[in-house]
């Protein structure tokens, strides 16, 4: 177990090293002056030279990111070239939205996924397993921002739920009002997450009913609800592990277009603000830090993966 985490370590490592050359590569070749939007349109070519200078825009590629990179393993993702506040206190602050929105509709997804697949599963014959397959796909084709959309105008008015917009300060100003700002999107999230989880669920469930094991057990006189807890789960379990890591992972760049819907200023829609100024610095930080966070998800991922499933163990 430890040669396999030291293993997966380094092979963190290395794609967090590769990530962070890509991500500072790819946006040293998009189209545009960075000097040019700071300095605004009637800036000289001398006030964007001191621009340039002063953001280090003149200096070789590999010595910018050496330095970048040099403050990112301090903890200091930059400056932003715009309002020169630090990078890392503006994500900080953003993540205390962002964090909560995704975590909280990740638990809402699994808590409703988990018992609605196995339902499924067990009644897979039936109408009622027929029917709830049936809204998974619904579900999974239909767009989030469409989601968001109809909850909107379903539930705001009725359930007096802000659509729009979270407090000024944010939590520290009116926790009730940023609970209710978070229920929408969290709703909007969940629900997309629930559709593709629990048709994942369904079919393991459905692969481990009809292992031998689970018919011996039924044999001995369990009922087909028990002998799955008691013998199926953890094998059922094992490719629904990775199918939340990937709905997690997806989460990160599903919620940019739900903090626009419902107007949250989160990563997401600060993340699209920084795009459109060109200002590179913080998209340059806030890529690094999700490019992070899913590498990271994949790993954690990986090592559950090697506690549940103990042939992962034997086959090395």
């Amino acid at each position: 177990m430890l040669w396999f985490l030291l293993r997966r370590l380094g092979l963190l490592v290395v794609a967090l090293a590769v990530a962070s050359v890509v991500v500072f590569l790819l946006l040293r070749v998009i189209p545009g002056d960075l000097a040019a939007t700071v300095g605004g349109l009637e800036a000289s070519q001398e006030d964007l030279a001191a621009i340039r200078e002063r953001l280090g825009l003149n200096r070789p590629l590999l010595t910018q990111y050496f330095e970048w990179i040099g403050g990112v393993l301090q903890g200091d993702l930059g400056q932003s070239a715009l309002t020169r506040s630090s990078v890392t206190s503006q994500l900080g602050e953003k993540l205390t939205i962002t964090g909560p929105l995704v975590a909280a509709s990740t638990v809402v997804s699994l808590a409703v996924s988990l018992p609605l697949g196995m339902y499924a599963a067990m009644r897979h014959r039936k109408a009622d397993g027929v029917a709830l397959s049936a809204g998974s796909q619904i579900g999974f084709a239909t767009p989030q921002f469409i989601v968001g959309i109809v909850l909107i105008a379903a539930l705001s008015g009725r359930f007096q739920l802000p659509s729009q917009g979270f407090p000024r300060k944010g939590w520290s100003d009116d926790w009730g009002r940023s609970i209710r700002s978070m229920v929408l999107p969290t709703m909007t999230l969940a629900l997309a997450q629930t559709a593709v989880l629990m048709r994942f669920v369904r079919t393991s469930t459905i692969e481990v009913m009809n292992q031998d094991y689970i018919r011996t057990a039924r044999a001995k006189g369990l009922t087909r609800g028990r002998a799955l807890l008691l013998h199926g789960m953890r094998n059922a379990s094992v490719p629904v592990i990775s199918v939340v890591g990937i709905q997690i992972a997806g989460l990160l760049a599903g919620v940019v277009v739900i903090e626009r819907v419902f107007n949250l200023p989160g990563v997401g829609q600060m993340l699209l603000k920084d795009v459109s100024n060109r200002d590179m610095d913080k998209v340059q930080g806030t890529l690094l830090l999700l490019v992070a966070a899913v590498l990271v998800i994949g790993f954690l991922v990986d090592v559950i993966h090697h506690l549940v499933d103990p042939r992962l163990r034997l086959a090395r």
